[in-house]
């Protein structure tokens, strides 16, 4: 079983958009009991707090439920718990370093890095653009899985 964390700032924006729509993804392909995903905040700020309504409604325009995910603070035990580490920019990437110590087993990744176009995921909660955070999550998503499918390097 592969395991997945996203990570984003909060985990009410991205990062939960990422997991849900992953789990849509592998069960679509069959592929739902080959993974274990969730997402987590690389803050504390948004520690309980639900999926933020546009990124809700966001989802659920792709028949995706993300009812109940309530934000998480990623822990330093996550890094042996998971075997790949998503973040969504690289301002989470140096919070994920902090909060783990470091990367020795080369987990940590942007999302974007599994697509020719490497990158960063806009933060919806600023721009406001959900519609770009989405399609650019699902390109990375589309990316990651064929990675892990062994369809590309």
């Amino acid at each position: 079983m592969i395991k997945i964390l996203f990570v984003c700032h909060g985990n009410i924006c991205r990062s939960p958009m990422a997991e849900f729509m992953f789990k849509d993804m592998v069960k679509k392909n069959g592929l739902e009991a080959e993974f274990y995903i969730e997402s987590a905040a690389a803050s504390s700020e948004e520690i309980g707090n639900p999926v933020y309504p546009p990124a809700k409604k966001r989802l659920a325009k792709e028949g995706i439920d993300c009812s109940g995910k309530r934000a998480v603070k990623m822990k330093k035990e996550d890094y042996g718990r998971f075997d790949y580490i998503l973040a969504m920019e690289k301002y989470n990437i140096d919070r994920i370093l902090r909060i783990t110590g470091g990367d020795p087993e080369e987990k940590i990744h942007l999302l974007l890095d599994f697509t020719e176009r490497k990158g960063e995921i806009s933060d919806p909660w600023y721009t406001g653009d959900f519609d770009t955070a989405y399609d650019d999550i699902l390109e990375g998503l589309k990316g990651f899985l064929a990675f892990v499918k062994g369809e590309k390097r």
